[in-house]
């Protein structure tokens, strides 16, 4: 895992000495890699507005982050059945560069290569302006990210509202997915089935008793229907007149009628829900696979995330570059606050310094902050 630090040294933006003396020193003991951090000159004006800028661009730094590790989440969410490829969906456009606008790259690529948008966030306008349009951006990404999530939220705690009556024990599990209209005697007036929960253990004495529990039991109606780890799920059937009879017979030797009443309507509504379910989940969020055919050709493996997805992947790359974004100004506002004059606001072309990126693993970055005295003495720059 590694680690990024921007730091802005003494130096003139036009030529590498700040680059080539961190270089030196860090090569040494391959502290680092560092590569030169591009930032473009922005209207400065005044050290008031500045100071008040800093304050807020520390604000949004914290935001962005945040918002990106929400939208890396949820994508892990999403990508339950396939969280192995997650990482192919956390990438970021691959740059300005005509022949890599279209390409797709990993984010240390991304920061070691980075380049300032100038078409979405021009340099030429006011800081100001550029910071409104960057925190405009990432508060319209949210509040689509909210909606968005919210509706799968819905969906994903329905579903699992559902598979979880599916997985309860036999005394409170859904029946939908088991019961057929087979099993049941249906429109008789005088004819009833019933539903009796049986512990495994009881099984061969339910077999030999159950005609016996009441009188007008019809002979050999039982019939196992599911069963799980605890018990079986039988049907019996008889007379409608001896019901209450036949539960508390049963009660006493420990077998539990299950009430329950065969709606076929309602059968139907629970599995056409469920079945609706998955396939909004399945087909709006998840990724699917379609064959398409160029000519004679036919490409099987062409893959097509649902809209959820899609949107996750294209906006946490939105979101991830005006992070970075944020970063460079935020270096870049800091470095001229440091090396303004004292007993100014007004402030003219900033002070020159050099802005680099230090790229390391976690545990070796500690060693780095030793070096920069040795570079630049406090009061250099």
């Amino acid at each position: 895992m590694s680690e990024f630090w921007l730091i802005s040294a003494p130096g003139d933006k036009e030529n590498l000495q700040a680059l080539e003396r961190l270089n030196t020193v860090t090569s040494k003991s391959n502290l680092s890699y560092n590569t030169k951090f591009a930032i473009p000159d922005f209207k400065v004006g005044t050290l008031d507005s500045l100071v008040g800028l800093s304050d807020e661009l520390g604000k949004l730094d914290t935001f962005a982050e945040s918002l990106i590790k929400r939208m890396a989440q949820s994508v892990v969410e999403v990508m339950e059945d396939a969280k192995g490829k997650v990482q192919e969906n956390l990438l970021a456009n691959g740059g300005l560069k005509e022949k890599m606008k279209c390409l797709k790259i990993d984010l240390t690529s991304f920061v070691t290569h980075f380049e300032w948008d100038m078409a979405k966030y021009p340099a030429k306008q006011p800081l100001p302006s550029v910071v409104d349009t960057l925190a405009k951006q990432l508060a319209q990404i949210e509040t689509d990210l909210k909606g968005r999530t919210a509706a799968y939220s819905t969906l994903k705690a329905t579903l699992d509202s559902l598979n979880q009556k599916a997985k309860a024990n036999l005394f409170t599990r859904t029946l939908s997915d088991i019961v057929n209209k087979d099993d049941f005697v249906l429109d008789s007036e005088y004819l009833v089935t019933l539903l009796v929960i049986v512990p495994t253990q009881n099984y061969i004495q339910w077999q030999k008793t159950y005609e016996s529990l009441s009188d007008m039991v019809v002979p050999r109606s039982t019939k196992l229907i599911f069963e799980d780890k605890e018990g079986g799920l039988f049907t019996v059937t008889l007379f409608r007149k001896v019901i209450d009879d036949f539960k508390a017979r049963a009660k006493e030797n420990k077998f539990m009628v299950r009430e329950f009443y065969y709606d076929e309507k309602e059968i139907t509504r629970e599995r056409e829900e469920m079945t609706r379910l998955l396939s909004a989940k399945k087909q709006q969020y998840q990724t699917s696979c379609v064959a398409l055919k160029k000519g004679s050709s036919t490409f099987p493996d062409h893959k097509v995330k649902g809209p959820l997805l899609r949107w996750l992947k294209v906006n946490f790359s939105e979101a991830f570059i005006a992070w970075v974004h944020i970063k460079a100004l935020r270096v870049f506002v800091e470095s001229v606050l440091r090396n303004s004059g004292e007993g100014t606001n007004k402030l003219d072309k900033p002070a020159g310094f050099q802005s680099v990126l230090w790229v390391r693993t976690v545990g070796q970055i500690a060693c780095l902050p030793h070096a920069l005295p040795t570079l630049w003495p406090p009061g250099l720059g």
